[in-house]
This record gives structure tokens, sequence and C-alpha cells, in this order.
């Protein structure tokens, strides 16, 4: 029985795929060699991240533990501490960990087959005096251009 509904059917056109009008440069040799140059071996970079894992993650543990802390003190009446004092630690809790993002990059060895020494301070004096000599010759230089 046919009430005038008519099937339709499910015709799909498969459509090919356009092409792309970006066109992809070729890359030379000396774009992969200054790439190379630029880049930061894996086994540094995660000597750096190491680094500031523990730098900065110990003082940064501090600071969001030591309101805990504080609040556990205060409450059974160890000690009255004043609210600039918990402020003030916290921030310098917090702050070291700060700086110690930064310190955990300059105190990792830059050298791949180096691995450095336990603290890091020598490398961090070799690593903060190649940087300041870095920007320098940069600011130099655009001067120069000027």
């Amino acid at each position: 029985m046919n009430l005038g509904i008519k099937k339709r059917r499910n015709k799909r056109k498969i459509q090919k795929p356009l092409k792309s009008p970006l066109k992809i440069p070729k890359k030379n040799k000396k774009d992969s060699d200054d790439a190379s140059l630029s880049a930061i071996p894996d086994s540094v970079s995660q000597r750096m991240i190491k680094r500031m894992a523990i730098f900065s993650g110990i003082p940064t543990a501090l600071g969001m533990s030591s309101f805990f802390i504080f609040y556990w003190v205060v409450t059974n009446d160890l000690l009255d501490i004043p609210n600039s004092v918990v402020g003030a630690i916290s921030l310098g809790l917090f702050g070291l960990g700060v700086l110690g993002l930064s310190y955990g990059i300059f105190s990792a060895s830059w050298d791949e087959n180096q691995v450095g020494s336990l603290w890091g301070w020598q490398e961090f004096t070799q690593n903060l005096g190649r940087t300041v000599k870095a920007w320098r010759n940069a600011r130099e230089e655009a001067t120069k251009k000027n």
C-alpha cells in the first residue's frame, strides 16, 4: 500500500579532497643545521626540569603547607602568631619557589656530556655569565643598527 510517501534514497556524493593552496617550502641543509644548534638537547632539558622541580617545588610546597602549619599552631594555643608574620613567611617561601625556577635552569650543566655538581653553583655562575654576555652583545648590535 503506497500512501503517497516517496522513499528518499540516501545517495552521497564522494568528494575528492581539495588541493591545499599553501605550498610547504622544502627545508635545505642549512636550515636544519641552524635548528639543531638552537635546540636544547634532551639530556640537558631533563636535567633542567629535575632541578626546577627540586629548587622550586620544595619551597612552594612549604609555602602552601605553612598556612596549615600556622593554623594548627594557633588553634592548639602553642604560639600566638600575628597574621603579618604568617603572610610574610608564606610570601617568602613562594618567592623562593619563583627564584628556584631560575636557579634550576641556570644551575644545570648546559653541556650535554657533563652532569654537573649536586648544588650547581659553578654551573650557575658560568651559565649566568654566558647569558649576561649574550644580552650585552645583543644590546650592542641593536645600538649599532640604529
